[in-house]
């Protein structure tokens, strides 16, 4: 079988300048100093510019996920780490005590985010900020950041929020969403490049488990990150 990079419609233009300039230098690199290094300098060279290439053409990467098919769950919306969990309150759009789920992403992880659950969008607010390392729980209330505020179309109609957060290295965010639009669980609705964290906020009920810890590693639209214990018919 014959396996193919399928990569993100978020990615343009970079994923076609960032490899056009990579292979314009390794072309040109021999040339250049070829007379100056010995051989086994300029291979190096060459070698680390194939690893740089090879990075950015996975970076951009939109795997195929098939999601779980289950109104009961909350899939993760970006793949990572787990960082944080904790009780908050989320007055704004939630209306009360909220759980939020902090992931981070790494260089190394696909950065496309995608949908909980079925839901339609109400309402996207971009804020300016701050490029703080995204791995701390704090980038949340300082950075660049993206919130989608989301209504499930499942019963319980609950309110949730997925926060998109640019980090250190990264400096776009991306999101084709807009309000009104509806979601399947697992959709992509857009991406961070460059290193970012995503969170996922929903109602703190009795009937609503997360099922991840700190530490954990999820799969955008395909881990399972909590479920809803009894749901009404």
């Amino acid at each position: 079988m014959v396996m193919r990079l399928r990569l993100s419609r978020h990615g343009w233009p970079q994923v076609v300048v960032f490899p056009a300039v990579v292979l314009t230098v390794m072309t040109l690199c021999p040339l250049a100093i070829g007379s100056l290094l010995p051989v086994w300098a300029v291979c190096l060279i060459e070698v680390i510019l194939a690893v740089v290439l090879v990075w950015i053409l996975a970076f951009f990467r939109d795997p195929y996920r098939l999601s779980p098919q289950d109104k009961n769950i909350l899939l993760a919306p970006a793949d990572g780490k787990i960082t944080d969990i904790e009780m908050i309150k989320e007055n704004e759009f939630i209306g009360g005590p909220a759980v939020k789920i902090g992931i981070f992403l790494s260089i190394f992880d696909a950065h496309i985010n995608r949908a909980p659950c079925n839901v339609r969008v109400e309402k996207v607010t971009y804020k300016k900020g701050r490029y703080k390392n995204a791995a701390d729980p704090r980038s949340s209330q300082v950075n660049e950041s993206n919130d989608l505020e989301l209504l499930r179309t499942d019963d319980p109609k609950d309110r949730l929020i997925v926060r998109q957060i640019s980090g250190a290295i990264a400096r776009r965010i991306v999101c084709t969403a807009t309000a009104g639009q509806k979601l399947s669980g697992g959709e992509d609705f857009g991406m961070i490049k460059f290193g970012s964290r995503t969170e996922l906020y929903l109602p703190a009920r009795e009937n609503v488990k997360p099922l991840v810890k700190p530490g954990d590693k999820v799969k955008a639209g395909l881990t399972i990150v909590a479920r809803y214990e009894k749901c009404p018919d």
